[in-house]
């Protein structure tokens, strides 16, 4: 048996210390949105919430889901993302497997003009005249195709094609009379799960995540995605604050939209989280690939 001595005893009790808080600064926030949205608005804003619900009450999921509006922008972020994800996992692979191909001549003069966009780009205005001119302004695909590729995750994605996956499996490949397409399908996208995984969380999670992009391309509401709904109650509930309750009646919306707020941050991301476990076992190893070897 190892027997550690007592300097290396205590140095595990600092960093388990060190690492227990963390967890705890991390975790708590999640907590208490989680318990803020069963809770009493009135007890949320005299600050009585802490670890438990008090005075449990459903007003915020009631009015989410009674909120023609916000089932809508829930029902487009779903097609955005999923949609999206689709589009980012097809462009990324279709680069990312020529470059890591070592006959593929000149990849490496590609791959340094993709790196030279990470560092420059055109900026906001020529990107919005860039859509505007193409047509895609207030539609889907606004927010879908000026993303539909992200120079980073083809970077890591290439180097796990170039060392996690080896070369002489897609020699014998081609011998036997496979062609590239043959190859990628049958034996590349296969062995490269873990990858695979990787990319759609962060993407997935990209677009579910996104409103920025709707804000300046979408007009209409009918189209609009869930986080431009959240953004829109949260600024409301601000400005309501500012300036200040008034009647019953006023005080009554500012402690539903408080109970509305964090209800819809739940019901916002329930979905990634609910992800993220189907994922787990593929995650850690193909973060590891992507960024360590290369």
């Amino acid at each position: 048996m190892n027997h550690q001595s007592t300097s290396e005893q205590i140095f595990d009790w600092i960093v388990n210390a060190i690492l227990a808080i963390i967890c705890i600064l991390v975790l708590y926030p999640l907590l208490f949105v989680l318990v803020a949205s069963f809770s009493s608005p009135e007890a949320v804003m005299r600050g009585e919430v802490w670890l438990w619900p008090k005075n449990i009450t459903w007003i915020g999921y009631l009015r989410i889901f009674q909120n023609s509006e916000m089932l809508t922008g829930y029902v487009n972020t779903i097609v955005y993302t999923v949609v999206g994800t689709a589009i980012n996992l097809i462009m990324s692979v279709a680069a990312a497997y020529p470059l890591s191909r070592k006959d593929f001549y000149g990849r490496n003069v590609i791959a340094a003009m993709m790196v030279f966009t990470m560092f420059f780009s055109g900026g906001m205005v020529p990107t919005y005249l860039l859509v505007k001119n193409l047509g895609m302004l207030n539609s889907m695909w606004a927010l879908l195709i000026p993303g539909a590729v992200s120079v980073y995750n083809i970077l890591i994605m290439r180097t796990f094609f170039a060392n996690g996956i080896p070369y002489e499996m897609q020699e014998a490949a081609s011998i036997d009379g496979c062609s590239n397409m043959t190859t990628l399908m049958r034996i590349v996208l296969p062995l490269s799960m873990p990858i695979i995984a990787v990319m759609i969380l962060f993407y997935s999670v990209g677009h579910w995540n996104a409103y920025f992009s709707a804000l300046i391309y979408l007009t209409d509401r009918d189209k609009y995605p869930l986080q431009l709904f959240l953004r829109e109650i949260l600024i409301q509930g601000q400005m309501q604050e500012m300036l200040g309750i008034g009647d019953d009646t006023q005080s009554q919306i500012v402690l539903e939209g408080e109970a509305i707020k964090y209800a819809v941050v739940i019901v916002a991301n329930l979905p990634v989280l609910l992800l993220y476990p189907f994922l787990q076992k593929y995650f850690t190893k193909g973060v590891m690939i992507g960024a360590v070897k290369g």
